[in-house]
């Protein structure tokens, strides 16, 4: 009884709403429409940026409100509901949805490369990731807390930084977007073009490492090819590792040795990578530990070896 008494209501409150309206008049009715039948999503949607009055006149309404995103809503009020009659992004392919925000954010340069971005080609659109309506987090509109909404789809990244050596994400110092942009990146200037998982570029189109770990960036008179070529993620476990500083081994040397072995014609001369001398005895923990002498291994302004 209370839900037919609600429904006579809504139908006298659409037709004063529409009343003295002709057929060809404008199909847009306002977000003050949309807010008798959707108070639960009107209740904080005033707030959030997707929103915009049409108070002061400056404004046209479609490009306004609820409207804005879904479209004329006067066939939707006369015929009392129903997805068929409004835009509904849940009915919607990813790629609609896709476009349908891109009306608006094409022109926004940190999108520019969403179309060929890992998310898209993998069919996930931007409602996967966004709640535009009731967002619990005061940035970005996510469904959720950024890291647990990376976390959903990307389980194995979330056990690395579970790791005793890790990037403090979970601890809320750093987020995924910190090194990462979810909407795509063009092509890396690193590890030969490779493109890694939509890694975002620093400052000179270089790895976002450098945007914290800046005394690694050089230029160095004498240059490390592993750092300035391959990448820090041919030593490093970037997400986390059960080694000290991230390594992708448990003893130095044998990072070290996985280049230089003499093997190959790679380098960059292409004649190999320079091998040990005779006097290194990888058995002897002396010379276990590279770094202890070659303390710039990341590059140097004195020796061409990176000692001291």
């Amino acid at each position: 009884m209370r839900a037919l008494l609600f429904w006579v209501i809504c139908q006298f409150l659409f037709s004063l709403t529409l009343a003295g309206q002709s057929p060809t008049a404008n199909q847009y009715v306002g977000g003050e429409v949309c807010r008798k039948c959707h108070p639960n999503v009107w209740l904080n949607f005033y707030k959030n940026p997707h929103y915009k009055s049409v108070a002061a006149g400056n404004q046209a309404p479609e490009k306004t409100g609820c409207e804005g995103c879904h479209g004329p809503g006067q066939a939707h009020v006369q015929a009392s509901g129903g997805k068929a009659t409004i835009r509904a992004f849940s009915t919607m392919e990813p790629k609609q949805v896709i476009d349908a925000c891109l009306a608006c954010h094409s022109k926004d340069l940190s999108k520019a490369n969403i179309r060929r971005s890992s998310h898209t080609l993998a069919g996930v659109a931007c409602s996967d990731c966004h709640s535009i309506h009731r967002s619990p987090v005061p940035k970005f509109l996510l469904a959720k807390t950024q890291r647990d909404v990376c976390y959903g789809c990307h389980a194995t990244v979330r056990s690395q930084f579970s790791m005793p050596f890790k990037h403090r994400v979970n601890e809320g110092f750093m987020e995924c977007t910190d090194c990462h942009n979810p909407h795509g990146v063009p092509a890396p200037t690193w590890r030969m073009g490779a493109r890694p998982r939509m890694v975002e570029h620093a400052l000179a189109n270089e790895e976002p490492c450098l945007k914290c770990h800046s005394d690694k960036r050089g230029p160095f008179a004498f240059e490390h090819p592993a750092v300035r070529v391959d990448g820090c993620e041919t030593c490093h476990n970037p997400h986390g590792s059960t080694n000290s500083k991230l390594l992708r081994r448990p003893v130095v040397f044998t990072v070290c040795l996985e280049c230089h072995n003499g093997a190959g014609n790679f380098g960059r001369q292409g004649d190999g990578i320079q091998i040990l001398s005779a006097a290194h005895n990888m058995a002897d923990p002396r010379y276990q530990n590279c770094t202890a002498c070659h303390v710039r291994i990341h590059g140097s302004n004195a020796d061409p070896l990176f000692l001291r």
